[in-house]
């Protein structure tokens, strides 16, 4: 049974932001030399409007936020399957905001932010993996 085209359209745009900033954050690790900060903050916006798309879909209200844990605790009122993974992606939140402007911190490796990429490709994954085939991009 098809799904309210609001809700679809609602979802679906949550999915084709989140997976630009996978494709963003590639682009940006692939560059000589690589820009692991910024590589990182699109990680951190991908595993953010990925839950965003999910509960979209579910019709949840959510409030603006870069928290992680905050949607992930959401979504798991939704489905518990997902604790794992959302207790794992809270650690991506700080890149909403830690290497987007001067300061002291050192940019992270390339391999350190290869690893978060993929845990907030997973967190894409994951929530497609739960959405009907109408909404994905």
């Amino acid at each position: 049974m098809p799904g309210d085209p609001e809700r679809v359209a609602e979802t679906q745009s949550w999915l084709v932001k989140a997976l630009a900033d996978l494709r963003a954050a590639e682009c940006l690790l692939a560059l000589q030399p690589p820009l692991t900060g910024l590589a990182l903050f699109h990680a951190q916006q991908a595993a953010e409007k990925a839950p965003k798309a999910f509960l979209s879909w579910h019709d949840v209200p959510f409030r603006k936020t870069h928290d992680l844990s905050v949607l992930g605790q959401q979504c798991l009122a939704i489905d518990r399957t997902l604790e794992g993974l959302c207790q794992r992606a809270a650690q991506l939140t700080v890149f909403a905001w830690l290497f987007r402007y001067p300061g002291e911190m050192e940019e992270p490796s390339l391999e350190e932010a290869r690893g978060d990429l993929a845990l907030a490709r997973e967190v894409y994954e994951a929530v497609l993996a739960r959405l009907p085939e109408e909404v994905r991009p």
